[in-house]
């Protein structure tokens, strides 16, 4: 037994450690990937990615809710989303969490990416009911939602995904095609592409941009002077960056492309936060990779298994990452 401990130590020190951790009680999984000093100055990678709660099908759309003081995130195909907090641990949040029957629709998909306004509101990307939309009151078994935006120019949305707000109140979000059976070839699919938009409420709806095949991911820099947007394209693995001109998309570029590290590790460009200092967090390819905003990858946090989407507590003292049949965290350094 003490032969294969030093035997893993020497070989492997951060198995090694999990291994420890294990037996310390605290479950943890997969490993956190040190390509530059950077990396441990924005992610404890001695801490390890702890597991808070298992048994989803599809978790996604983790959100700090500071008024609960507790993550939420939704588990989309099962219509739903859960709270988790320090205290009280997993608890049922939302059924349904975004699938009303508001809309045609050919899945049973509720809630992906969730995100707050300006006044604390719970605002969802609801994918059955082809809608954003905003949580008015709350009950166990009946939520009531008011639809802010289904339509653009007539025509139903295909299914909106991930969304965030600038300090103005507008609203940023992608509309890819997951929540239909058939994607792109849905017979209940009206939009011949899939778009980005920004929405508000004395503007209404409007496209910014159709190039991209998957636009999934999105989250605006902390000075918003530039939109990062993951797609999802297995034919084109790559993460997106405009420059935001009068609430418009300007100079698209690659920021980060993942084509090669796609076809060595599991999954695509999905969710991503930016951090307080700039740094993107994006999950893609191996779990949750660590860009500076200069697209120099510092690391990845690689929780062993496809990782849809990844967010921040208030004060940045972790990363919340849904990873498919879980919700774990990663301590954050101190600055």
């Amino acid at each position: 037994y003490t032969q294969m401990l030093t035997s893993m130590m020497r070989l492997c020190p951060m198995l090694f450690f999990l291994y420890l951790i294990n037996l310390s009680g605290q479950q943890t999984i997969g490993s956190i990937e040190l390509l530059s000093p950077k990396m441990s100055a924005l992610v404890d990678v001695d801490a390890g990615i702890e597991v808070l709660a298992t048994g989803f099908q599809w978790a996604e759309g983790p959100v700090w809710v500071p008024e609960l003081n507790g993550i939420l995130f939704t588990d989309v195909p099962n219509n739903r989303a859960y709270l988790w907090t320090e205290k009280d641990g997993l608890q049922l949040f939302l059924n349904p969490s975004g699938m009303t029957n508001h809309a045609p629709h050919s899945t049973n998909e509720g809630a992906n990416g969730l995100t707050l306004d300006s006044a604390g509101n719970l605002i969802l990307c609801q994918h059955g009911n082809r809608a954003v939309s905003k949580l008015k009151s709350w009950s166990f078994d009946s939520p009531d939602y008011e639809v802010l935006v289904d339509h653009y120019q007539g025509k139903w949305l295909n299914s909106p995904n991930d969304l965030d707000y600038n300090k103005d109140g507008v609203l940023f979000f992608t509309d890819p095609p997951y929540g239909l059976k058939d994607q792109d070839q849905d017979s209940i699919k009206e939009l011949n592409f899939n778009g980005i938009y920004k929405w508000s409420l004395v503007n209404g709806i409007e496209l910014l941009d159709k190039s991209l095949l998957r636009p999934n991911g999105i989250a605006l820099s902390e000075d918003e002077k530039v939109v990062y947007v993951g797609n999802s394209d297995s034919r084109n693995s790559i993460i997106v960056a405009y420059d935001l001109v009068d609430n418009s998309l300007k100079n698209k570029r690659v920021f980060f492309d993942g084509n090669e590290m796609m076809k060595k590790r599991n999954g695509l460009f999905d969710g991503l936060k930016v951090h307080s200092s700039g740094v993107v967090f994006a999950t893609g390819p191996g779990g949750v990779l660590v860009i500076d905003k200069n697209g120099f990858h510092l690391g990845t946090i690689m929780p062993g298994k496809k990782t849809a989407n990844c967010g921040f507590d208030l004060k940045e003292k972790y990363l919340y990452l849904t990873s498919t049949d879980v919700l774990a965290r990663v301590k954050l350094a101190k600055p």
